[in-house]
């Protein structure tokens, strides 16, 4: 993520977990690829997803907000001839996990998405057939317009993405990083005036996200529940652990998700 790096499962899941709460509960150490991350508890976050290319080559990560939907980045240029993969945490070839092949039957881009600005870097892929909820596939919960996640408060991101900004590979394990979150005052110190009110930013404090983890979610606990805040968009070309790395805004997007859902 750099600059445009640039049934009766699915009943018990529902009543016991609703959004945001892991069968398999993450164990973050706090600052300890994502640069600097470690390795995620597998299928502690049960929401994350990749997306990939025919061959298996993974782009962008992404999350189920429930079992017809995914969120991701505008950029990520997702096509319905691209898959989504649930319930995965190696990719490499030959692990024997139980994941489920998904296809996005249409794809939903913010219109007011600038790839200039990076504005509004958000995407909904809804899928031609529902995921299976279970223990390793479960959805995040969504920020409300009215939340507020203060600066200073600790979130995580996940992902497959490069664990070094010169690597030649993404990592086959999922990793994850706990971050700060920034102000969009404290932000701009960094990046001036490329940050807008739908940007939020966070880390610069030994962690980041890098080049494979876009699209893919910044969650925080709200009232015990992992909830999405932010969707990786850009950030430093280097990931550098010093740099906030810029994520899509949930709170000011949610309206648009909500609309889209809706009428969908």
């Amino acid at each position: 993520m750099a600059s445009l790096w640039i049934v009766s499962c699915l009943a018990f899941v529902s009543a016991a977990y609703g959004c945001g709460i892991p069968a398999i509960p993450p164990q973050v150490s706090g600052y300890a690829r994502i640069v600097n991350g470690e390795e995620a508890v597998p299928h502690s976050w049960p929401w994350q997803v990749s997306l990939q290319q025919s061959n298996g080559f993974h782009f962008c990560g992404g999350s189920l907000i429930n079992e017809n939907w995914v969120v991701t980045a505008a950029h990520c240029n997702v096509r319905t001839y691209h898959n989504v993969i649930a319930g995965e945490h190696n990719k490499g070839y030959g692990s024997s996990e139980d994941i489920q092949v998904l296809k996005p039957t249409k794809v939903f881009t913010h219109p007011q998405w600038n790839p200039y600005t990076i504005n509004n870097d958000i995407a909904l892929i809804k899928l031609s057939s529902p995921a299976r909820l279970g223990t390793n596939v479960s959805p995040v919960c969504l920020a409300g317009t009215n939340d507020n996640y203060a600066a200073g408060m600790t979130c995580v991101t996940s992902g497959w993405g490069l664990t070094r900004y010169n690597a030649a590979n993404t990592p086959n394990e999922l990793q994850q990083a706990a971050l700060p979150l920034l102000s969009n005052e404290q932000c701009k110190k960094t990046w001036g005036s490329n940050i807008s009110d739908v940007m939020i930013c966070a880390g610069g404090d030994g962690a980041t996200s890098c080049m494979g983890d876009s699209g893919g979610p910044l969650v925080c606990q709200n009232n015990g529940a992992w909830t999405l805040v932010g969707i990786v968009s850009w950030g430093s070309s280097r990931c550098s652990t010093s740099t906030p790395a810029v994520y899509a805004r949930v709170t000011e997007l949610r309206g648009w998700v909500d609309q889209i859902l809706a009428a969908n």
